[in-house]
């Protein structure tokens, strides 16, 4: 069995699908497009494959192969039962890998883009990072590599996993059923791209939405609270170099002013959003303040309800009366 390039083969797709998603968009008054917006993660889609081919697969085959020469189960055949072992525990190195993207800053400096936009639409799945390398993030496909499986395997099974998740970028796809608790759906996906506080730090998976059920991370989009998208803090240029480095230079610039190897620790590998004093806010704690409010809310409620009840009652009516 021989391995294409299933993103190559996707390309014609990927341009007939958002040329006709524009078309819905436009003739449902659907704002989901604009021009800047749309040529910036075309931009960045382009130069992530520029990025790939100079140095970027270079680098992951050759940790790819490494992991594969101390290989753990010596000679799995090349069949589609071996593929599909291999395309269930990527997808596992995938949930987690984007997992630690969200949640520790070296890898968010790289993840980051994918999320900066404010719209969500097919363009946005193209919007990918420039400094998946330098983040290290291949990382985390070498145990699928040390377990046995070839490396054009992974990539094979890794750029299908990419293709997959293309086409859960839209808003105009509602719920599809009883794969919801099976398969990332745009649903599921527009959770994760969400910036409320009910969304944030949700809906990992790439093709299985099962690893978030499993681990706690899984959260349901609310009809009554569409999401809003885009990051914190909006972009304050729409040049694309900008776009693909600015949270490696905001480290930069936090680590120019470090004053003890926790700060240093902090800065680099700590959530973003992290600063010694607290004074900056994260996810985690948008998110908790959240629960909080929400908590408070339906004690109130709760209370409201339970006098409404209490006033009905027969022993409140014979003491009103």
């Amino acid at each position: 069995m021989g391995f294409i390039d299933p993103i190559a083969y996707s390309v014609p797709a990927f341009v007939i699908l958002m040329i006709v998603e524009g078309v819905v968009a436009l003739r449902g008054q659907w704002r989901g497009y604009t021009f800047k917006d749309t040529v910036i993660s075309l931009s960045m889609g382009i130069g992530s494959l520029v990025v790939k081919v100079a140095f970027g697969a270079a680098a992951s085959y050759a940790a790819l192969s490494w992991a594969y020469g101390n290989r753990l189960i010596e000679d799995i055949p090349v069949a589609w039962w071996s593929v599909a072992i291999c395309y269930l525990l990527y997808d596992l190195a995938y949930y987690w890998e984007h997992r630690f993207g969200h949640e520790y800053r070296w890898f968010w400096a790289s993840h980051v883009n994918h999320h900066s936009s404010q719209h969500y639409n097919l363009s946005t799945a193209l919007r990918q990072t420039w400094t998946g390398t330098i983040a290290l993030t291949f990382i985390f496909g070498m145990p699928v590599a040390f377990l046995g499986f070839p490396p054009e395997m992974v990539y094979f099974v890794a750029s299908l996993n990419l293709v997959y998740q293309f086409w859960i970028h839209t808003e105009l796809v509602d719920r599809i059923g009883p794969l919801e608790y099976v398969l990332n759906t745009p649903s599921h996906h527009r959770v994760h791209h969400a910036t409320n506080p009910r969304y944030l730090d949700s809906n990992y998976g790439g093709t299985l939405i099962i690893w978030d059920r499993m681990f706690g991370t899984f959260t349901e989009e609310v009809r009554e609270e569409p999401p809003r998208y885009g990051i914190g803090k909006e972009l304050e240029s729409n040049n694309i170099f900008y776009v693909a480095f600015h949270e490696w230079m905001a480290m930069l610039k936090d680590l120019k002013g470090v004053r003890s190897f926790r700060e240093l620790v902090g800065y680099t590998f700590g959530p973003p959003g992290w600063s010694p004093d607290g004074s900056r806010m994260t996810t985690a704690r948008a998110k908790a303040n959240w629960k909080r409010r929400q908590a408070k809310k339906n004690a109130q409620e709760n209370i409201r309800v339970d006098e409404g009840a209490l006033k009905k009652t027969p022993v409140a009516e014979d003491a009103a009366g």
